[in-house]
Parts: C-alpha cells; sequence; structure tokens
C-alpha cells in the first residue's frame, strides 16, 4: 500500500485549498488526514471509510475542512475552506484497518503514512 499527498501550497487567510491523496494497492478500511505544525505534536484532522457515510472532524476543523473519498479514483480529498493562519502545517494522509471509529483519532493506529504535503496560510 502506498500513499501520495498532494495539494499543498501558499495561501491567503480565509482562502480554500483541496488536498489530494492517492492510494495504490489493497485498501484499507478507513482513511484519514493529520497535520503537524512547526514545533508541535501531529495532530488529527479528519476520517472516514472507504464505504462512505460516515466523516470524523477535529473540533479546530469542524464545519471548515470536509473529507471525502473517490472510489473508483482510489483517493480521498480534504477540502478546506476558511482558512486560518493556524492551520499552517504539513499534512499527511493515512490508512488503517480499525473499524471502530473510536481509534481514528489517535495515529498510532495507523498503518500506512504517506508523505507530508505543505500548507502555508500567510498573508
Amino acid at each position: 500500500v502506498q500513499l501520495q499527498a498532494s495539494g499543498g501550497g501558499l495561501v491567503q487567510p480565509g482562502n480554500s485549498l483541496v488536498l489530494s491523496c492517492s492510494v495504490s494497492g489493497r485498501k484499507l478500511y478507513a482513511m484519514a488526514w493529520f497535520r503537524q505544525a512547526p514545533g508541535k505534536e501531529r495532530e488529527f484532522v479528519a476520517a472516514t471509510t472507504w464505504s462512505g457515510g460516515s466523516t470524523y472532524y477535529a473540533n479546530s476543523v469542524n464545519g471548515r475542512f470536509t473529507i471525502a473519498t473517490d472510489n473508483a479514483r482510489s483517493s480521498v480529498y480534504l477540502r478546506m475552506i476558511g482558512l486560518k493562519p493556524e492551520d499552517t502545517a504539513v499534512y499527511s494522509c493515512a490508512a488503517t484497518n480499525e473499524q471502530n471509529s473510536l481509534y481514528y483519532y489517535d495515529q498510532k493506529y495507523y498503518t500506512y503514512w504517506g508523505q507530508g504535503t505543505l500548507v502555508t496560510v500567510s498573508s
């Protein structure tokens, strides 16, 4: 299983950005986005399952970020609107076979990781 994240860049506060993560090889049960800001621990952003329907968000992004899968393209997306300077971070996608959603918020339950893509929110 290989994950390839893309779509990061420099955006002004209030603007939008869409991150993509393409998956090669077999699909695991669930996918997530995590981020790590400079000098901080990596934190959970959002998660969903390939079967669709359920999504999970960190409080800090709920209502601004949307996670979605495209089964035909074996891709997962993170649409981000209303970006803030505190959203600046390296964003990574990850995959897990865990079916208990309680585990989705904890990075230790993820087996595969993509390389990060940098999002910088600044005027």
